[in-house]
């Protein structure tokens, strides 16, 4: 019944509107995800560090870094233009990087689903056609990927937090302020830049770096699970004199959509200690 009352409302749209309008096609307006669950990560059996940066590479993306967020496992970052383009938009650096984490510990890789993350970094901005073609993509070049049990409802990403009180998206840690470029140099010349993974110009104005925490807060990803330690290294968005983090408490919590209240009370201090060492960056 509920098709058939959505099929005479579309019937109604095109009349009302006239004849030239057509209904919104898959990769526009509509996703096909709609009131549907969506993995957070696509899986698949191990590969090498090295010939995933080909695969990559040859699939068109640009790998802007290699981190070691456990023992014996790599994230590997990387984007392309499309992406950088996005994430150009304001307050939206974060959604310029895409991840593949590599575990050689438990022979296996998992990439950040570009639709997931790319729904809740981009919220009301989020261009379906331009992530949907980043999935495609990563499919293509790795074939046999499986989704993840790790899941959430799509219509509920763009306004995604944990619980009441906890925070959203727009939330973010201001770890620093002045001009861009005194914000920029700071992170350089921090430890000697030892701790800046990679830095991604977005636009004359903003500016995305990948930093590295302390081992004593990074340890966090023992504790809640090691197949999502894909989300280090933490992402700082240099953009209007701010440098801005995405809060812990929400981060952790979209990337492990698993994770309940007993697992967040194992790492109860992480997110003042994120903030602390980032802040620490850009005294």
């Amino acid at each position: 019944m509920k098709k058939i009352l959505k099929i005479i409302a579309t019937i109604a749209l095109v009349m009302f509107t006239g004849c030239s309008t057509s209904v919104p096609s898959i990769g526009t307006t509509t996703t096909g995800y709609e009131g549907k669950e969506i993995s957070a990560y696509l899986q698949g059996t191990h590969i090498d560090v090295d010939s995933a940066k080909s695969k990559l590479e040859a699939a068109g993306y640009e790998v802007v870094a290699t981190y070691k967020p456990v023992k014996k496992g790599h994230t590997i970052i990387f984007t392309n233009a499309a992406l950088k383009a996005e994430g150009a938009k304001p307050n939206r650096g974060h959604a310029a990087v895409l991840r593949l984490f590599i575990d050689d510990k438990e022979k296996t890789i998992s990439f950040n689903n570009p639709v997931y993350f790319g729904k809740a970094y981009m919220q009301d901005d989020y261009n379906h056609e331009v992530f949907n073609a980043q999935l495609e993509n990563i499919n293509k070049a790795f074939p046999g990927l499986k989704n993840s049990v790790d899941k959430w409802e799509f219509d509920d990403l763009a306004g995604y937090h944990f619980m009441v009180s906890m925070p959203y998206y727009e939330d973010q840690d201001i770890v620093g302020e002045g001009t861009n470029a005194d914000l920029l140099a700071k992170a350089n010349k921090y430890k000697k830049g030892k701790m800046k993974i990679f830095e991604i110009k977005l636009s004359q104005n903003s500016t995305l770096l990948g930093y590295g925490l302390s081992k004593r807060t990074s340890k966090f990803v023992k504790k809640i699970g090691r197949a999502n330690a894909g989300l280090l290294p933490w992402t700082v968005a240099i953009e209007d004199g701010k440098a801005r983090a995405m809060s812990a408490k929400y981060y952790i919590a979209l990337s492990y959509p698993l994770l309940d209240m007993s697992g967040f009370m194992k790492i109860m201090t992480v997110p003042g200690a994120v903030v602390k060492d980032l802040e620490k960056v850009f005294k």
